[in-house]
């Protein structure tokens, strides 16, 4: 079944025309065509590195779970996992709404399967009256920037939408509940859906409405025949594959920023002669712990989640200025995380994927030590990736940010600056220092070497990801002490500001 164009707001559901399901004989035939189809794109998937995610949603007993199961006969075991995505846990509550979304999109070359997924959370939300006009409207922004996002990038991302009628649902639930073994199948839920299924179906079209868009659309699916449903999904799934690995190398368009900036001055017109003496370093270091770690006592009570995200020059003090930040913190309410070259299960992925997966539950914090920038950065500069995937990552970058202060977290980014001489002296020092030769690699000097490039670059990525909610904060560092220092204060000042 085709999916529903956009335009006018339109009832989906209401006004869905069912194809007609075909005889016997050919429904078996197009099975068996499907069946042979699907087993055979395994390997160009493989090959191609398409990753796939197929969302399920529909009507409880309307057979999505059954569905599944037939679909994946059809696949190498080793190339897809199934997810059932029931309520969010304690847990899951305590991370962005995407998070465990995020968390289970397939690698390169393979299938996941939700049997439910961010329609089922969202719409439940609206029929317990759980979610606010306000909160509803940022959540359809936040998956449409989500499924956007992963189409970009390169994944299929296709939608199914079970539907049955009123009676049809009843009819089913009845029948499972007569039997013994299939009475824990059907949730309060489910007979809440049958008892008041026109409200719910209003509520299903409208977030069908509100989030089919052409790069991921909703296909409706008539369930009322078990194998008619399989075959209508399993043809879908088929054409959706050949589309997209035809239209694999076509590059995406870039989207305008839409978000509030601050300007940002070039990395050359930032003075570097700042400086502190060591007595007022060492009375405003004790000062600024002490204020830090009463102020974490109460993000923690509070549930305030905080990011610090830490870029800068190779031999700039990081480690430092991360170590005086620390210092100050309950180690069990703290995370530092240092980000080297993507793993091979990370570069699999989306490349934000290792971030949202190590983002901290309300009340905690993560540092990063290096961070998403890579992907403007050195991913740019030494050709990790093509021209369009980091010209496109400013605004998903931003938008990341953006889901991250909506969530309610606190996001400091820091930039640490030196000048090339003073980088030239400390990797002089660290090579003939024993204790700090581990510090300094071959890899430093080659991107030395390609200072120019990384300034320009450095410059342009402050330029367009400084956004009025996630700022960068510069960190003159030719004197560490100042550098630490001055990230002590900001972070106590935002802090304060939400504290």
């Amino acid at each position: 079944m085709p999916p529903f164009g956009g335009g006018k707001e339109v009832n989906m559901l209401k006004e869905m025309n069912a194809a007609a399901k075909p005889q016997e004989e050919e429904l078996q035939a197009r099975l068996e065509e499907a069946r042979k189809k699907l087993f055979a794109q395994q390997m160009q998937l493989k090959e191609h590195k398409l990753p796939v995610l197929v969302l399920f949603e529909g009507w409880g007993a309307a057979g999505k779970g059954s569905t599944i199961g037939k679909i994946i006969k059809n696949i190498d075991p080793r190339f897809f996992k199934v997810a059932t995505m029931s309520a969010p846990t304690e847990e899951e509550l305590r991370r962005p709404f995407l998070y465990r979304y995020f968390v289970q999109i397939p690698e390169a070359g393979k299938f996941t399967f939700l049997d439910g997924g961010w329609m089922e959370e969202i719409t439940k939300e609206v029929l317990d009256g759980k979610l606010s006009e306000k909160e509803y409207a940022q959540r359809i922004d936040s998956v449409k920037r989500f499924e956007r996002q992963l189409t970009d990038n390169g994944y299929l991302v296709l939608k199914f939408f079970f539907h049955i009628s009123e009676k049809e649902q009843k009819k089913r639930l009845e029948a499972l509940l007569d039997e013994k073994d299939t009475q824990w199948r059907v949730s309060g839920y489910d007979r809440w859906q049958n008892k008041h299924y026109d409200k719910c179906l209003k509520v299903f079209d409208r977030y069908l409405n509100d989030t089919n868009a052409s790069t991921a659309p909703w296909y409706l699916i008539d369930a009322h025949s078990r194998k008619w449903a399989q075959l209508q999904v399993l043809e879908m799934l088929v054409q959706g594959i050949d589309v997209a690995l035809q239209n694999s190398s076509l590059a995406v368009p870039l989207l305008q920023n839409t978000y509030p900036l601050q300007k940002m001055p070039k990395l050359a017109e930032i003075p570097l002669d700042k400086y502190m003496e060591d007595a007022e370093y060492e009375e405003e270091l004790d000062r600024l712990q002490k204020k830090l770690g009463e102020l974490h006592n109460r993000l923690y009570r509070k549930r305030i989640p905080l990011i610090i995200a830490y870029e800068g020059w190779d031999a700039a003090g990081k480690g430092g200025n991360i170590k005086r930040i620390t210092g100050a913190l309950d180690p069990r309410g703290f995370e530092v995380h240092p980000i080297a070259s993507p793993e091979p299960k990370e570069k699999a992925r989306h490349y934000l994927w290792r971030f949202w997966t190590r983002l901290p539950k309300t009340g905690h914090i993560a540092i990063f030590d290096r961070t998403w920038y890579g992907r403007v950065m050195v991913e740019r500069i030494e050709g990790f990736c093509s021209t369009n995937d980091w010209q496109r990552a400013y605004n998903e970058i931003n938008e990341f940010e953006k889901e991250l202060v909506d969530w309610g977290a606190v996001v400091i980014k820091f930039w640490v600056q030196i000048d090339k001489d003073t980088q030239l002296a400390r990797f002089k020092e660290r090579e003939n220092t024993p204790e700090k030769r581990w510090k300094i690699t071959d890899e430093d000097w080659r991107n030395r070497e390609k200072w120019d490039e990384y300034e320009s670059a450095i410059d342009e990525m402050m330029q367009k990801t400084s956004t009025a909610y996630a700022p960068w904060h510069v960190l003159e560092s030719v004197d560490k002490k100042y550098a630490r220092i001055k990230a002590l204060r900001i972070v106590i000042e935002e802090l304060e500001k939400v504290l």
